[in-house]
């Protein structure tokens, strides 16, 4: 029988490059947009994959949920991260001086 192989990490390097990034750069700015910009790409590579399995063009049906998932999952990551920004910056413009 064989041995079963342990579960490993998932690691999504389109998102975690972009810190990286920005820090070389310094500009929060260029920060948010290229995650803007990410999390856009993704979604429309699930809508190309959507499009292309109803049309009858090849690719399997898991790899069309799977794109779809991706997507959602990179926009509420984008969104849950721009709430906790919001939040740190409300915090920090209560603080008393």
């Amino acid at each position: 029988m064989p041995a079963i192989s342990p579960i490993r990490a998932m690691v999504f390097p389109e998102i975690s490059q972009a810190p990286a990034e920005a820090s070389r750069s310094g500009d929060f700015r260029s920060l948010i947009e290229g995650a803007i910009g990410k999390v856009e790409q993704t979604r429309q590579d699930a809508t190309k994959s959507i499009e292309s399995y109803l049309a009858g063009e090849g690719g399997e049906l898991h790899t069309t949920i799977l794109a779809a998932q991706r997507a959602e999952l990179a926009l509420d990551l984008f969104l849950q991260t721009r709430n906790k920004v919001a939040q740190a910056y409300k915090e920090i413009m209560q603080m008393q001086i």
